[in-house]
């Protein structure tokens, strides 16, 4: 998720970013408000009130005016609340995007891509490789879901839990080194690494079963793999991460997964992605950032593992 990059066009994502969660908090106070004076009741009927032939029944008399009446009247009109809380992921998200002159690495149209998805799809499970300036935004973008963030630097964890204390992260470790990317991919054309399982009882040498069991156990709707770091031949790189990502989408009971992945400028990140994600399945590629969308292969029996 970090960076050596200088972020492109600061100002304006900050005040696109401000402007889209000011406009979210708009669209969940009307929903809320509309959704509660429907389901308020009309006023009771009077139990005095009777069925009549007789004309003169059918004349409104005036009523008295009483304390209890007025009480009745005014209790029986439907209440519209005018204020309502900023849910907390939203509140935080804005006031942290407000107040800081950092900005999320990737670009308004990237992060457009994961944003009509999640519009489609939130709340949901959405898992993060990486954790970094824009996992605020994206808790808060899949507001009432569950969004969680694996990282590999233990210190930066300490870092971001200081600051927003409310993201859901956990460290792991990566054995594997960018130079070792062209073996691995090699690896990950044999048989068993085209086997459909858990990653934690895979027997292929790429899959990641490290993770915390919570991790393995959800089905996960949306995956972004914009970690480990894989700038330089002595970083860990994504190779692995880019293959569990696909053995957990293609390990669901059934439905599909979105999974995106960042930096496909890169050579890991291009090649990785084709090959474990499959160029079949890709959706959309916009600047550095590709979305594919993997269908659950237990649902189906006898699909290839690349269509």
């Amino acid at each position: 998720m970090r960076s050596n990059a200088k972020p492109q066009s600061p100002l304006s994502i900050k005040l696109i970013l401000i402007s889209a969660f000011f406009l979210l908090f708009l669209l969940l106070l009307i929903t809320t408000s509309s959704t509660f004076s429907k389901q308020q009741p009309w006023a009771p009927i009077n139990s005095e009130s009777h069925v009549s032939n007789s004309t003169d029944d059918l004349i409104e008399k005036p009523m008295p005016h009483s304390n209890e009446s007025k009480s009745a009247a005014c209790s029986s009109l439907p209440f519209v609340p005018t204020c309502s809380k900023t849910p907390p992921s939203l509140a935080n998200a804005l006031i942290h995007y407000a107040t800081t002159n950092i900005t999320p690495q990737q670009t308004l149209k990237e992060i457009s891509v994961s944003a009509r998805v999640l519009e489609k799809k939130a709340p949901c499970n959405f898992l993060v490789f990486g954790l970094g300036h824009d996992s605020l935004m994206w808790t808060a973008l899949n507001y009432g879901g569950r969004t969680v963030f694996l990282e590999e630097d233990k210190a930066w964890i300490e870092q971001i839990k200081q600051k927003l204390p409310s993201l859901e992260s956990y460290h792991v470790e990566y054995v594997t080194k960018v130079h070792q990317a062209d073996h691995l991919l090699e690896t990950g054309m044999k048989e068993e690494c085209k086997v459909v399982s858990d990653p934690r009882f895979s027997k292929c040498e790429l899959a990641l079963k490290g993770f915390p069991s919570d991790i393995y156990d959800i089905e996960w709707d949306l995956i972004m793999v914009d970690a480990p770091t894989g700038f330089h031949d002595e970083a860990p790189g994504r190779m692995n991460a880019i293959y569990t990502a696909g053995l957990m989408a293609r390990n669901r009971e059934e439905g599909e997964t979105d999974v995106f992945v960042h930096d496909v400028d890169r050579v890991v990140e291009d090649k990785f992605s084709n090959a474990f994600l499959c160029e079949g399945y890709l959706k959309e590629q916009q600047g550095r950032l590709r979305h594919f969308t993997v269908p659950s292969h237990r649902a189906r029996s006898g699909r290839p593992f690349c269509p």
